[in-house]
């Protein structure tokens, strides 16, 4: 059970471009003899880069190649020799069509080639366009003839152009900084909502249609299943039971949503993805200055423990477990970022925590996992389809002390927040905040029974954060 790695990025990748040494004249009609020079009549598929910066209608320059697919921008440099390079990774691509395949890949993994000439653009125009003017302008009687050949039969199939560009998801496309982290997304390390989410309208996905400027980036989609669209999951997901606990404890704490990263480990070969760190943001929205320290800090420890960034997750403290659109996009950035710092596929789990949605089928908090799917390509202004993932559980021995030191800087972050829960007050049905949290940590509980003691003395802070509060 696997989905196809994008390739790694060969200078010269099967069905890419020739070089101009290789150019593919046409046999002279008078003498029978091949000519190697603009004088020849030449395929379509042998003008290169090369050949258009040698007759002066490009030239070389940083950032002026761009390609559009399925909502995602990649930036590239033309150099010199003709050759093209990835201003995100810094990888080498010999012709258009090698560096398209390779990034459609990263955001499909099913694509099988890239279209090159019809999906890189220079300076905003095609590339195929500068082919038609160099026929035009050096061999005007094969324009005709050698109207179309190769790749560019399927012109503009998968393109997307910049111009059509919703504003809703320019407002909402946002990147990661170096380590792979987001202090963007969301401001000061919490997604910024400006909507309650338990008004928030849930749809199916089918309802969505195309992106749709006017439509409230906060509605909440539907979890789809592989089984659903007659898919498989293209990998397998394990989860410690520590990670859920310090995730559903950090989402209890306050009224406003809180956001966090995974760490752990992906095995190729298994296609298995193992999720055994949390790492809260200590952030707030007014914090904005802070989150580049925290962010920081959370990439040190995932260094030290020799673990790599495999997900994030989030609250919807009074709201379903459902990604909302936002969150969709938010999530098809991080699958494209971590992909694009490898040569391989690698997953990115999205979690989407809901402790006290009243809709919840019981006391225990909602805890969603979720992938995206990337939308048609005959449909690319569609949004990422939300999928749902399923993990298995794997239940630890007993509670660390990295996950109760997590816990104590939680505690000290939150004590004195003007939005933090009062665990004495009444959740529902005479069972108070407390309780609740209580009763939702006893789902992730370890073997080691022991940890309830522990928990004691973090609950009995709790409650004396509250009198003191009051």
């Amino acid at each position: 059970m696997g989905s196809e790695s994008p390739s790694p990025p060969n200078l010269l990748e099967e069905g890419g471009e020739l070089d101009e040494e290789e150019l593919s004249p046409v046999e002279d009609p008078e003498g029978g003899r091949t000519q190697s020079s603009r004088s020849s009549l030449m395929t379509r598929r042998g003008i290169t880069l090369r050949v258009l910066l040698k007759d002066g209608l490009i030239e070389p320059g940083d950032g002026v190649l761009s390609i559009h697919y399925l909502g995602k921008k990649f930036i590239g440099d033309l150099l010199a020799d003709g050759k093209i390079r990835w201003v995100e990774t810094g990888q080498l691509f010999n012709s258009p069509s090698a560096w398209a395949t390779y990034c459609k890949k990263l955001v499909n993994p099913a694509k099988k080639s890239g279209c090159g000439w019809a999906s890189v653009k220079y300076r905003g125009q095609k590339l195929v366009q500068y082919k038609t003017t160099w026929l035009h302008k050096y061999q005007p009687a094969a324009e005709m003839t050698l109207a179309s050949e190769g790749e560019d039969e399927d012109l503009g199939e998968e393109d997307e152009e910049e111009g059509k560009m919703m504003p809703a998801e320019e407002k909402n496309r946002k990147g990661m900084n170096k380590n792979g982290l987001d202090p963007t997304q969301q401001e000061g390390g919490q997604l910024d909502r400006r909507t309650d989410p338990k008004e928030c309208v849930l749809l199916h996905y089918s309802a969505l249609g195309s992106r749709d400027a006017g439509r409230d980036p906060h509605t909440l989609v539907e979890l789809t299943a592989f089984s659903a669209m007659n898919k498989f999951q293209p990998f397998n997901v394990a989860v410690s039971s520590n990670v859920l606990l310090l995730v559903d404890f950090h989402c209890h704490l306050t009224r406003s949503e809180v956001v966090g990263y995974l760490g752990g480990r992906w095995d190729t070969n298994t296609q298995l993805l193992t999720v055994l760190r949390a790492f809260p943001c200590r952030t707030r929205l007014a914090d904005r200055d802070a989150a580049p320290a925290v962010e920081e800090e959370i990439c040190q420890n995932l260094l030290m423990r020799g673990l790599a960034l495999v997900g994030w997750y989030h609250s919807h403290p009074y709201g379903s477990a459902h990604p909302s659109l936002q969150d969709i996009d938010s999530q098809m950035d991080y699958q494209l970022k971590l992909q694009g710092s490898s040569n391989g596929f690698q997953p990115c789990l999205g979690l989407v925590c809901s402790p006290y949605f009243h809709g919840n089928p019981s006391v225990e908090s909602r805890i969603s996992p979720f992938w995206v799917m990337p939308p048609p390509e005959q449909r690319p202004n569609d949004y990422g389809i939300p999928m749902e993932v399923e993990m298995t559980y794997v239940q630890d021995a007993f509670l660390t002390s990295d996950v109760l030191h997590e816990m104590k800087l939680l505690l000290d972050y939150y004590k004195t927040a003007p939005d933090l829960i009062k665990f004495v007050d009444v959740w529902k049905a005479e069972k108070t905040y407390l309780d609740k949290l209580k009763t939702s940590l006893s789902s992730h509980a370890p073997k080691d029974q022991a940890y309830s003691q522990i928990l004691q003395h973090i609950f009995n802070q709790l409650l004396g954060q509250d009198a003191g509060s009051q």
